[in-house]
């Protein structure tokens, strides 16, 4: 198999891993070839550096081998796909030749197992080695880490690596016992603390190396079981408060050619995963608890999880712009942390009217039932939840959160 083969093969196999995507990518699917570098293909994905630019990646996997058998996995060891290995040498080239041709601005590896966790991480070390050592190459990259491999090789990844990823997959040690059996939660969790004691020791130490400066990541699919959103929302506030991870990915489970009975034969409503990007985004800046944005079950699909709070708790509104601290104002449907910021800031000079709303460009059908200003009151037949909920619904379904 040439270079490009590989190529096809090992880009496509790593759409899979969104721990380093942007939410509300295209729907990925196990068919069909859409070539390196399409806007809804494989082989380039968009993640940030640590100073906050978007760059654009070089998404493979190593290998898609795999020891495992990952009952959700593509390239589970049982599973009937082409199969390709790149060595070290082979993906750091290709890195710094995308690199020079302006296609790329860094790297993300994953791999499948192969041989040991041990030999894997260390054919991930290598390339990121390779890069930085031998071609004194200064982008940026991703490494997924090997969560049971030893802990200096993870040590060695961070500080070649601008990012680590450790991926849980799954929101319950019952579902990785159930669909993933040979890995271990807890590993998952020591490896994730390791990173973690890594990035702290690098920040507070002025002389210390450099480690995983963008921090590090974790993906759990979505409906490759039964677990609810609030499950999942949990999971990802204690990895969070546990952790000090920078992002948790969500991946909609996608089925795949002759997936095994253990699993679901469609895949979830990707608006689901949408979903729990914006609730993500309000437990990370919003100051949101998972428990407030449901108590069990899932979240809504017709309206986004601010606006299924803000109708759920009708008693803190109408809300008056004038007297609400920033943090308040922000959790009103329509209104986004920074507009909340330029009010308070507004109301020093004077008291905030209806039109300077308007003028921030806030989502005014969203904002209308829930605010007082200075010269404006909702009527209160607008107050009742389910005609509310009915009249927002109709309007055309938006993907942002405000």
């Amino acid at each position: 198999m040439d270079l490009t083969d590989k190529l096809i093969v090992l880009a496509d196999a790593a759409k899979y891993d969104v721990s380093c995507a942007s939410s509300g990518a295209p729907k990925r699917s196990s068919k069909g070839k859409s070539g390196l570098g399409a806007d809804t293909g494989m082989g380039i994905c968009h993640s940030f550096t640590p100073d906050g630019r978007c760059v654009s990646l070089l998404k493979v996997l190593l290998t898609n081998f795999c020891i495992y058998d990952c009952q959700y996995c593509v390239n589970r060891r049982s599973s009937d796909v082409p199969r390709a290995r790149f060595t070290p040498e082979e993906v750091a080239k290709l890195t710094i030749d995308f690199y020079r041709k302006n296609v790329i601005s860094g790297l993300f590896l994953s791999s499948g197992i192969i041989r040991s966790s041990d030999y894997t991480m260390e054919q991930l070390v290598r390339v990121a080695r390779l890069l930085r050592n031998q071609y004194e190459f200064r982008g940026y990259i991703h490494l997924k880490t090997i969560p049971d491999a030893d802990p200096q090789l993870i040590a060695e990844a961070g500080l070649y690596a601008d990012r680590l990823s450790v991926n849980i997959e799954l929101p319950t040690e019952i579902s990785l016992e159930n669909l993933a059996p040979e890995k271990n939660g807890q590993s998952i969790r020591k490896a994730m603390g390791r990173i973690r004691l890594g990035v702290e020791e690098s920040t507070a130490e002025t002389r210390a190396p450099r480690f995983a400066p963008a921090g590090q990541s974790t993906q759990m699919i979505v409906g490759a079981d039964t677990t609810d959103d609030r499950t999942i929302l949990d999971t990802a506030q204690r990895l969070y408060g546990a952790y000090g991870l920078k992002r948790v990915y969500y991946s909609a489970f996608s089925p795949i050619p002759k997936s095994p009975g253990t699993v679901p034969l469609q895949p979830p409503p990707l608006m689901r995963e949408h979903r729990l990007y914006q609730a993500d985004f309000l437990l990370r800046g919003y100051g949101f608890q998972a428990d407030e944005l449901l108590s069990s079950g899932n979240l809504p699909l017709d309206i986004d999880p601010k606006l299924a709070w803000a109708l759920n708790h009708r008693e803190q509104f109408p809300m008056d712009l004038n007297r609400a601290d920033a943090m308040l104002i922000a959790r009103i449907p329509g209104i986004g942390m920074l507009n909340a910021k330029r009010l308070v800031q507004l109301r020093r000079e004077r008291r905030i009217r209806f039109n300077d709303l308007v003028r921030l460009r806030c989502s005014m059908e969203k904002v209308k039932p829930f605010i007082v200003t200075d010269d404006y009151r909702p009527q209160r037949d607008q107050w009742e939840s389910h005609s509310l909920r009915r009249s927002l619904t109709e309007q055309p379904a938006q993907m942002a959160l405000w």
